[in-house]
């Protein structure tokens, strides 16, 4: 029987101190590893963490994969699955389990498939069938839409729902094709090609749309041969591809005139926001019935200053004023008449009794002489104040001639009129077929708006 060592409480460990030293050891040791394996006892409880093995031929490794990390990674895990998986080796310390603690998961020949793709990439890169001034506008309000996609799968139901609530006025032809799996790249480039012919079959086809949901490389990997890229360069229709989800990339969407990541953003994209639209034009009505309103009433204002104004100057206006100066000037006339002959009635009576008082026959002749001169002097008074008056009301009447329409119709000038009786003062104020009536010096003739 062996001689067993001298045991003390510094050399023993507790089974926690020698999992822990084990932890240590082994997180220090192996850590970065990619492990690839099959997945067997996949377990997703509610915490949101995935509890599976990798095994395969000779050995299995536990392995978990944190709530934090899952939401990083695309790849939906499934039992039986060849994967490949990232991560630290650690020690689960309750059950002296080590463990393979996962940070990514992609399936397995992921590898190769991303070396497969960066080189199609830099090739079609290459050939400049990237570059933004190949990107063809996509038009704001199409008539018709066609979508390449799957008949069954969700994104050409959410394509659908988009286009019914934002523009049902909108067609959509929905091209039904494999989307993943053996010949869905050949036949996702000949619904392509077929719809860039124009058959005679379908409507003019404004935008095309390429679409399918979310999913592996492998399973988006046929929007990633180049015979797909090829078909949609060669389209002359304006194309939005809408592959997989936000943080899926695709050869296809490199090409294509326009990316958006998922198949309803690629509806939303393509097809106006009626309702938005029809409330815009709302608010436009509303801001145009108020301006014109405004306008309405500024000229209208505008318009009752002009008739006032012209009453003003109106030829009837100036002949009444002139009319009634012209009564006024008679009656001084007859005024200042009757206070000079009244005056010559008192002088001629003084006069007459300095004569009968004097009596002498020369004085008598000479008295007579001055009374004929003073009487001829009277006389020419009167016709003097109306010769006068008549240079006035002459004067008058030539300016009131000059402000008559008429005078200004017989020197080659017209008035036109609306079909109310209002004169036009611009071209503004008629609009095309209006009626209106045109005055002239020597009549006047109706004509019509071209």
């Amino acid at each position: 029987m062996p001689q067993q060592e001298q045991t003390t409480d510094q050399n023993v460990l507790t089974v926690t101190q020698l999992t822990r030293e084990i932890r240590e050891s082994l997180e220090g040791r192996f850590s970065g590893l990619w492990i690839e394996g099959e997945v067997s006892n996949l377990r997703k409880p509610a915490s949101g963490h995935q509890y599976f093995t990798l095994k395969d031929a000779g050995a299995q490794l536990a392995c978990v994969l944190f709530r934090g990390q899952a939401r990083f990674n695309t790849v939906e895990i499934a039992d039986g699955q060849q994967i490949q998986v990232f991560g630290d080796v650690s020690v689960y310390e309750s059950r002296g389990q080590y463990q393979l603690v996962a940070q990514w998961v992609q399936p397995k020949g992921f590898g190769a498939l991303q070396t497969k793709f960066e080189a199609l990439k830099r090739k079609l890169e290459e050939e400049g069938l990237f570059e933004l001034d190949r990107k063809k506008p996509i038009p704001r309000f199409p008539g018709t839409i066609a979508v390449v996609t799957s008949a069954t799968g969700a994104a050409v139901r959410d394509i659908l729902n988009v286009i019914q609530r934002r523009a049902p006025w909108v067609r959509a032809c929905i091209c039904p094709v494999k989307v993943q799996g053996e010949g869905a790249a050949v036949e996702i480039a000949e619904a392509i090609r077929w719809i860039s012919s124009g058959p005679d079959s379908l409507p003019t086809i404004d935008t095309l749309l390429v679409a399918r949901g979310g999913g592996s490389l492998e399973d988006l990997w046929s929007f990633n041969e180049e015979v797909v890229a090829r078909a949609v360069a060669d389209c002359p229709i304006p194309v939005i591809s809408g592959v997989g989800h936000e943080i899926d990339f695709t050869i296809c969407d490199f090409v294509a005139d326009r990316r958006e990541p998922t198949p309803s953003a690629a509806a939303e994209f393509a097809v106006p926001d009626g309702p938005g639209i029809l409330r815009s034009l709302e608010n436009l009505q509303g801001t145009l019935e108020n301006q014109v309103s405004g306008q309405m009433d500024q000229y209208t204002r505008s318009l009752e200053f002009a008739f006032r104004a012209f009453e003003a100057r109106s030829p009837e206006g100036h002949i009444q004023n002139a009319m009634q100066s012209l009564d006024f000037l008679q009656e001084q006339l007859s005024a200042v008449g009757k206070d000079f002959l009244n005056l010559q009635e008192v002088f001629l009576s003084d006069l007459g009794r300095q004569i009968e008082r004097l009596s002498p026959e020369s004085r008598l002749d000479l008295f007579q002489r001055d009374l004929d001169h003073l009487i001829g002097d009277l006389n020419q008074v009167p016709d003097r104040l109306l010769t006068q008056l008549s240079d006035r009301l002459e004067a008058r009447r030539e300016m009131v001639d000059l402000l008559d329409p008429k005078a200004v119709l017989s020197r080659g000038f017209s008035m036109t009129f609306d079909k109310a009786g209002n004169p036009l003062a611009s071209g503004k104020s008629v609009s095309a077929g209006d009626r209106v009536r045109t005055v002239l010096s020597d009549g006047e003739f109706e004509s019509v708006v071209d």
